[in-house]
């Protein structure tokens, strides 16, 4: 799902093309995108871009009359940017917006289809669709934890929250996380001052240098490979493989369709999660640490 640095760049692109332009065509061409049914999708045909948002991890795209496009990508959608309207819609294609400048479209791969469209007016029916999390890259120490202290929950579910914090989603929680030096199980309640002092300078750090490094990618092209897996991450996607601070072989929580990727070393002493698949298959036989794991490989391999 892209996050705050891809919405971010996103949202850069956008405003250099569509910024003050006049929407001219308009097609849904996904039976599951559009939510809403309030306002049709044509109420904008003919109306000039004047804003562009970003409200938690959904793009909002301000017409004139307080007219508004709120797009929630969810996991799979993407935007491309098209010089013309295509003859032939494909299959991944969910919306194609024509604008005097050029064609924004929208796909969405896979066969979940969780891309939404809600077209509203007004601020107040605009604010409906902020989850209201805190905006950290703005906010003081004292602010950061309160949000994180307002429930009791494991990190990496409060980083994730889009109610308590506004943008992070599982690839960048997995990061902020492994360069704070943090197990993402430890509870809220027992964050000390000190952690969490080192969690919000981490969440900003982490944030500020991923928008940065995607920026310099696009190079001002539009985004065209926007992922929750790069090479570059520390622990995301990364099991398997070693630590890029201490060597230590990334390690893994898999749940639905998520993951928590995570350096035993440098985040839980040493110690190994529970995988909850794995650890019930195995039970007894289940290593309690990183070394134990180790020695157990190291028996199996042959002689």
């Amino acid at each position: 799902m892209p996050e705050l640095p891809d919405i971010a760049v996103y949202l850069d692109a956008l405003r250099e093309r569509i910024h003050g332009r006049v929407l001219e065509r308009v097609r849904v061409t996904s039976p599951f995108l559009l939510r809403s049914v309030d306002t049709p999708v044509d109420a904008a045909v003919g109306l000039r871009v004047v804003d562009l948002r970003r409200l938690g991890k959904r793009i909002a795209i301000g017409f004139e009359t307080d007219l508004w496009f709120v797009i929630h990508l969810m996991i799979a959608g993407r935007f491309q940017w098209r010089p013309t309207w295509p003859d032939k819609p494909n299959k991944l294609l969910a919306l194609i917006l024509k604008f005097d400048s050029g064609v924004l479209a929208m796909t969405e791969a896979g066969t979940k289809k969780r891309a939404s469209l809600y077209v509203v007016r007004g601020g107040e029916r605009l604010a409906e669709h902020d989850p209201g999390g805190l905006e950290v890259a703005t906010s003081g120490r004292s602010e950061f934890l309160a949000a994180l202290r307002a429930g009791n929950h494991t990190l990496k579910r409060a980083l994730t929250d889009p109610h308590l914090l506004s943008g992070i989603g599982n690839a960048y929680s997995d990061e902020i996380l492994h360069r704070a030096r943090l197990s993402p199980v430890m509870l809220t309640s027992r964050l000390t001052d000190g952690q969490g002092e080192r969690l919000h300078s981490a969440t900003i750090e982490v944030l500020a240098e991923w928008t940065e490094r995607l920026r310099t990618q696009s190079a001002g092209e539009f985004p065209s490979k926007v992922t929750a897996f790069r090479a570059e991450m520390a622990v995301h996607g990364r099991y398997g493989l070693p630590c890029p601070v201490c060597g230590t072989k990334v390690q893994r929580i898999r749940y639905a369709d998520n993951e928590t990727n995570y350096c035993p070393r440098c985040q839980t002493d040493g110690k190994l999660l529970a995988d909850r698949s794995l650890s019930r298959l195995l039970k007894r036989d289940w290593p309690k640490s990183i070394d134990e794991l180790e020695r157990l490989r190291s028996e199996r391999r042959p002689a």
